[in-house]
């Protein structure tokens, strides 16, 4: 799949209602004709299209600003330009190009998936089994989309048929109805998708059962909720659990090893990059920009005392610095918790070797010595004195120095200033499951299988490998019992398994808590963020092209 993905948009975006002008900018997107799409060949183009939109927003700057800033865990490094997305300012508005780019890219790909499902019964030459398995996956990618856009902006324009020509009317269709497309799509998708897949990459029965599971998550606080969201969502994440092969990773670390390793066991489903430069970005208007993940995490590290910007430390864009809670709080537990040493980078080996002032001290580095160390906690002054290499401590962190996070981090690029990553996105990955099992099993009323989940996210945070005694002893002080359950813990849980990997923001709308939380731990949002910061702005072109205008299309309250 990572190699075939055609980038197809042509016929399947031509004017949406959320991307229509009143006078059309024609540009042409690809040579492929309508008629191609109703061939065999073209519907299989057709379905490929509608997987290219995941990475206009999965690992790329616009995808993590709306998904990871402003939250409890992430705040602002010193570079980008969309700080105000983390400090909630009234810079934050309809006119927001992240907001209209995430708008408008999530419409064609739903356009793309509604014309996938549509043709597929007029397409001539296509077997039955490979139309039902492909319109399933259309199923379960315009589900992907419409969730994606309930949780961003609540109310959003519904539409379940493949626009063929322009038209301004559109209008926002209730949140409960738009629930009731993504559940139905998803069901249709588990009912007909295989269990595995020869192509991977495409969307399978567990991968779906995964998304309905965090569909009757969120659903279940929102005003669409019905009784049965967390039944239903604790026994589809157990299905993923326990029915398949799937199985979580000895060493949390190997979750994210880059190349053969992106393919383990513990991966449901993933968003597909390459090293091919033409797949991966030629065009990033329409494709994303690779995997470009890899860049906005890291500290400035290219300027201190022997090193300077290479291919294995990344390239330090400085967007996004853990708040001191996620250091100090969510990762506290050092000692029976390996997830801290295992995420963030602690040495920088030097790449710049020469003689250097460090701490009034003059010290000289060799190619591969340590140059720099963030032990993550405040030194005894007479240790840290006793270092002949840079030390960072937590009272030293600023917008630019801080602990980089390692899940992202590309060294297999071709040279340091390469952007289009080719790591794969893992978007779907057995520990969030055991998480959503948790929680839904809590809420559920079955605190005992909540606890089971639980532990054993955390039980494997303890492994370290090297003496088989005390790893037991980690687990052991690791485990938490059903009395201990409540949705702070689960939170924190989850704040330290999936840290970076677009889902907090989300996770702190659908609990009711971003508010309190942002408050409490993100100072440089807290001052700012409001009630109605739940949802984004609609974006003002969307209402300016809408017949009727802000009264056929209102906008979310709080940005008028």
């Amino acid at each position: 799949m990572k190699n075939k993905i055609s980038i197809l948009y042509a016929v399947l975006v031509i004017a949406f209602a959320s991307s229509c002008q009143r006078m059309l900018d024609e540009e042409i997107r690809s040579q492929v004709s309508n008629n191609h799409l109703s061939t065999p060949e073209g519907f299989e183009d057709g379905v490929k299209a509608a997987y290219s939109t995941l990475r206009t927003f999965h690992a790329n700057e616009m995808g993590m600003t709306m998904t990871v800033f402003g939250t409890d865990t992430y705040t602002m490094g010193s570079d980008g330009a969309y700080k105000f997305v983390n400090e909630y300012t009234s810079q934050f508005d309809p006119r927001t190009g992240f907001v209209r780019d995430l708008w408008n890219n999530l419409y064609i790909g739903i356009n793309a998936c509604n014309t996938v499902i549509d043709r597929a019964d007029r397409v001539e030459g296509l077997a039955e089994e490979v139309k039902i398995i492909r319109t399933a996956e259309a199923r379960f990618l315009r589900a992907y989309y419409y969730f994606t856009l309930v949780q961003q902006f609540g109310p959003v324009h519904l539409a379940t048929a493949e626009t063929t020509e322009v038209t301004t009317e559109a209008s926002r269709a209730p949140v409960p109805d738009i629930y009731a497309v993504i559940v139905d799509d998803l069901r249709t998708a588990i009912a007909q998708l295989p269990a595995t897949t020869p192509d991977y990459g495409r969307a399978t029965k567990p991968a779906a059962e995964h998304l309905l599971a965090r569909v009757l998550l969120t659903r279940a606080t929102s005003e669409a909720a019905e009784d049965t969201d967390y039944a239903e969502a604790a026994a589809l994440a157990e299905q993923v659990i326990t029915g398949y092969q799937f199985r979580l990773l000895d060493n949390f670390a190997d979750v994210f090893v880059q190349g053969s390793g992106e393919r383990n066991d513990e991966v449901i489903w993933a968003v597909q990059y390459t090293r091919n430069a033409i797949t991966n970005g030629a065009n990033s208007d329409a494709d994303g920009t690779g995997n470009a993940a890899h860049r906005y995490f890291l500290m400035e590290y290219d300027v201190l005392p022997g090193m300077n910007r290479n291919v294995r430390d990344g390239q330090p864009w400085k967007r996004f610095m853990p708040t001191m809670y996620t250091l100090e709080y969510l990762f506290a537990d050092r000692e029976n918790d390996t997830r801290y040493r295992k995420s963030f980078v602690d040495v920088y080996l030097c790449t710049n070797p020469g003689t250097y002032t460090v701490d009034g001290k003059e010290v000289t580095y060799e190619l591969g010595d340590t140059a720099v160390w963030l032990p993550g906690y405040e030194l005894d002054p007479e240790v840290r004195a006793a270092k002949d290499f840079m030390v960072i401590e937590p009272s030293d962190y600023t917008q630019k120095l801080y602990p980089t996070l390692t899940k992202f981090l590309d060294p297999e690029r071709p040279d340091m200033n390469y952007e289009f990553g080719s790591r794969d996105f893992l978007a779907f990955r057995l520990a969030e499951t055991c998480l959503i099992a948790a929680e839904a099993f809590m809420y559920a009323g079955d605190p005992a299988k909540a606890a089971e989940y639980l532990n054993r996210v955390r039980g494997r945070a303890a492994y370290d490998g090297l003496d088989e005694a005390e790893d037991a002893r980690r687990r052991a002080a690791m485990m938490v019992d059903p009395g201990d359950l409540s949705l702070d813990l689960i939170l924190e849980e989850r704040g330290r398994e999936l840290l970076g990997e677009q889902l907090r923001w989300y996770d702190l709308v659908r609990t009711h808590t971003l508010v309190e939380r942002v408050r409490a731990h993100n100072p440089d949002g807290g001052d700012n963020i409001r009630d109605f910061h739940v949802r984004r702005p609609i974006p003002q072109d969307q209402i300016d092209r809408t017949a009727g205008g802000a009264e056929a299309f209102p906008q979310n309250p709080g940005y008028n």
